[in-house]
């Protein structure tokens, strides 16, 4: 897949908007995700953490498949700014 540019979280729609360098866009649907993976209302919190504050972070987890390891590593966002910054 291309390198991700931008992503923007869309309340109206509830999906993650993400644009790729070839101009591909594509929307993750948010209610999938959590449904998928919010089995707790911690962790359901950490992804409405995630979307607020690091929409391009939360799609590169999704689309990385490695939202649920993330999650299971105890929901504490302050572990996905020490890794990104």
């Amino acid at each position: 897949m291309n390198k991700l540019l931008s992503c923007r979280y869309n309340m109206d729609t509830n999906r993650v908007e993400a644009r790729f360098e070839d101009g591909t866009t594509l929307a993750i649907d948010c209610i999938a995700v959590e449904d998928e993976y919010g089995n707790t209302p911690k962790q359901r919190a950490e992804l409405d953490w995630l979307l607020y504050n690091k929409p391009l972070e939360y799609a590169q987890l999704v689309l990385g498949g490695k939202i649920g390891h993330y999650l299971s590593l105890g929901c504490d966002h302050g572990r996905l700014i020490d890794k990104v910054t």
